[in-house]
């Protein structure tokens, strides 16, 4: 041999160079086949041993022979095999007698999915080791120009770019839309409630109304105990010696009843510097005035005004309790919704009146607005302010006229009339009082946004699920007429029905379904206004309505058909079926119905596609008058049951469970609530100014006979009952 380095090396679908160098080597395989020779010359050859072991063929090249010659991978197949088991053979013959050495770079077989038993068929290829070691430099060489440029950008659209998905160059795909998923509504909307009206309700049991509701017993029962020292005074029943103590204890219990409202007067304090006038704030002065009547009523020795006070704090403490429990059950309401809803306004809905419809509901709308003073709370602190300031120049007048002495006194008392101690709660109870039950049903107000908006003239639109929600309507039996196949009876008044759209869809597709039965396309719809529609289905004219419809449409009902609530269905003018139909009457639907039958300046609308659903059907069902109640055309129907709310509307109220009677109280609720307040503030500044007119008076008179305590909490006590009254306007809605 000329060189003993000279390695055979064997590649993988490559095509074999020629020898760099001559080699003189000579190769024998002996399996259980003959030998095939390897013979040498001064250039090595590439030789190859087929799978029938046929005997080696020998290429030589010239000396100078610098460039290996490639092969196909064809052509490796076809002339350059060599059986593993031969090649291992002839490799260890050819090391065995020269010494040289023979590198395997890799074995494997021709078909991936054959595993040992085609290990004997299997090919390989062999080249010199230099060929082999140039390539794994180059390869490691790209593998290091890799590590070392890790993130470099390739350029886009150049032979090297590709792009990052599967599709043709140029063609723009659009992402799929994102779809709706209710789970995911669910989770956004309770992240709304917990960051929301969860939050803020926690807040507020926090704060609890043990304490207050401690402080309210308190105050009544310290304003009890000044009333009777005032009726004992004044039935002459308190004895001379004994007048001091008297007044003493009238101002202990005027001080007793500050200690327990100083929450109450330090926010008009810090309302007051913050540039609002309140009726606390108001009370605060209040207070102020009856501490330095207190002091000439002890160098006089005269009763003083105490009890009026005590009772004014007394209604101040229950106003809080109030507004408290009121918020807790809002947030409470709000928290625990598992789907919101909201009604809203749209503007020329029907007869150029306002509509009240639903939309999806959003928890900031209630958030933003529910806490906004309302205009009449705006309207009473106004008065509040005007009340001090005509108080002071009512003072300053029996001041100048009488002394300092009568102007204190007539300064005290004016506060006390104008403003009566039932004002405190004039807002607040009726709200109070409403929210109970709007917290039975699942609904909230959006502040007075919302009591304004609901207590326009407006139209209520009633669908087939106001009236009778999904269940309540069942199939109790079907009977058939003539010689028609009853599934082609059943299809044809399928076709119809779902064509109509109503609420009487599902029982008869759940029909056609459990029959078998072939779907039909209904075409030529016709709507009637006396509870029926018709078409045609494969050709054939089909009416399907009521008894009284199919007796108006001309069509012989055989004797003693008298089903009232059924569908009957006439094909080509005779009566061909009759499905018995019971509509269940829910609570809910009973209800809204009667609460918006009797709501003034709100007309329902029937927008409902049942043909069933007559005014004749839903007076006799429900007992309710049907006066109020529009029923317009089918086309008109499907128009306004078509109308979208505008995503700008204001949220009037949100309504967090289904059924009509949530949506009716809230109607209704507000209205009773805007007129038990406007009613409720006339009534009390009525008093206030009447109690004001008769100071003056007195003022300028200089007679302080009638101002007395027990006049003074007579007059109060007066304009409670009014004001009481008022308040429990919103019960009966």
């Amino acid at each position: 041999m000329h060189d003993k380095d000279q390695e055979l090396t064997v590649e993988k679908e490559e095509p074999v160079p020629a020898a760099d160098s001559p080699a003189e080597e000579t190769a024998e395989t002996s399996t259980q086949e003959p030998v095939s020779e390897l013979t040498k010359d001064d250039d090595l050859p590439q030789e190859e041993i087929s799978e029938d072991d046929a005997p080696l063929e020998e290429e030589t090249s010239g000396d100078d022979v610098t460039d290996q010659e490639e092969f196909s991978s064809d052509e490796t197949l076809d002339d350059d095999l060599l059986s593993l088991d031969d090649l291992l053979a002839a490799a260890k013959t050819l090391c065995e007698a020269e010494g040289d050495t023979l590198r395997l770079d890799d074995i494997f077989p021709l078909d991936e999915e054959d595993d040992s038993d085609t290990l004997n068929d299997a090919t390989v290829r062999f080249g010199e080791i230099s060929d082999a070691a140039e390539k794994s430099d180059n390869s490691e060489a790209v593998q290091e120009d890799a590590e070392q440029e890790p993130g470099q950008p390739v350029e886009p659209f150049s032979e090297e770019w590709e792009p990052d998905y599967d599709q043709p160059m140029g063609e723009y795909i659009p992402s799929a839309p994102i779809v709706f998923h209710p789970k995911s509504r669910l989770q956004e909307l309770k992240r709304q409630l917990v960051s929301g009206p969860e939050k803020r309700y926690y807040d507020l049991a926090e704060q609890g109304v043990g304490k207050l509701q401690i402080a309210i017993f308190l105050s009544l029962i310290v304003f009890l105990l000044s009333a009777g020292g005032t009726i004992l005074y004044a039935a002459g029943m308190v004895p001379e010696n004994r007048m001091r103590l008297v007044v003493f204890s009238q101002i202990f219990g005027m001080l007793l009843s500050g200690l327990l409202g100083c929450y109450q007067m330090l926010d008009g304090i810090v309302s007051m510097l913050k540039g609002k006038f309140t009726l606390n704030t108001l009370l605060f002065v209040t207070f102020i005035a009856c501490c330095v009547d207190g002091v000439y009523c002890l160098l006089e020795m005269r009763v003083p005004i105490c009890a009026a006070f005590s009772l004014e704090m007394f209604m101040s403490l229950w106003n809080c309790y109030h507004k408290r429990s009121t918020e807790m059950a809002m947030m409470d309401t709000m928290r625990k919704a598992t789907h919101l809803d909201s009604l809203v306004k749209s503007d020329n809905f029907y007869e150029n009146k306002s509509g009240i419809l639903r939309s999806e509901g959003n928890v900031e709308d209630f958030m933003d607005n529910y806490a906004v003073p309302s205009k009449p709370e705006k309207a009473q602190n106004r008065f509040a302010l005007i009340a001090l300031l005509v108080s002071i120049a009512i003072a300053c007048v029996a001041g100048v006229l009488h002394g300092p002495s009568m102007g204190v006194q007539i300064f005290t008392t004016s506060l006390l009339v104008a403003v009566p101690a039932s004002s405190f709660v004039a807002l607040s109870r009726p709200m109070a009082v409403l929210e109970r039950r709007f917290h039975a049903l699942g609904t909230v107000l959006c502040g007075w946004q919302g009591v304004e908006g609901l207590c326009d003239a407006s139209v209520f639109p009633l669908t087939d699920a106001d009236i009778f929600p999904a269940g309540s309507a069942k199939m109790n039996g079907v009977k058939f007429y003539g010689d028609r196949d009853p599934d082609e009876i059943i299809s044809y008044t399928a076709a119809l029905i779902s064509a109509n759209g109503d609420g009487l869809a599902p029982i008869f597709e759940q029909l056609l379904k459990n029959r078998n039965a072939t779907k039909y396309i209904a075409e030529n719809m016709q709507y009637y206004p006396n509870g029926g529609i018709g078409g045609e289905v494969c050709g054939e004219p089909v009416l399907i309505g009521t008894l009284s419809f199919l007796q108006e449409m001309g069509v012989e009902i055989p004797e003693g058909t008298m089903v009232n609530q059924a569908v009957y269905t006439a094909i080509d003018g005779t009566l061909c079926g009759l499905y018995a139909i019971s509509y269940n009457r829910m609570k809910s639907a009973v209800v809204g119905l009667t609460t918006i039958s009797s709501c003034r300046k709100l007309t329902p609308v029937m927008v409902s596609g049942d043909f069933m659903l007559t005014e004749s059907f839903l007076k006799n069902k429900f007992g309710i008058s049907t006066k109020r109640l529009a029923f317009p055309p089918r086309p008109v129907r499907q128009e306004l049951a078509a109308v979208k709310p505008s995503p700008d509307a204001k949220a009037l109220a949100m309504v967090t469970q289904e059924g009509l009677a949530a949506v009716a109280y809230a109607v209704t609720g507000a209205r009773a609530l805007r007129r038990s307040s406007k009613l409720g503030l006339i009534v009390h500044m009525a008093g206030g100014v009447v109690g004001m007119l008769i100071m003056l008076a007195l003022a300028v008179l200089g007679s302080v006979e009638l101002l007395t305590p027990i006049n003074i909490l007579l007059y109060q006590l007066v304009w409670m009952i009014p004001g009481i009254l008022f308040t429990e306007w919103t019960r009966a809605i």
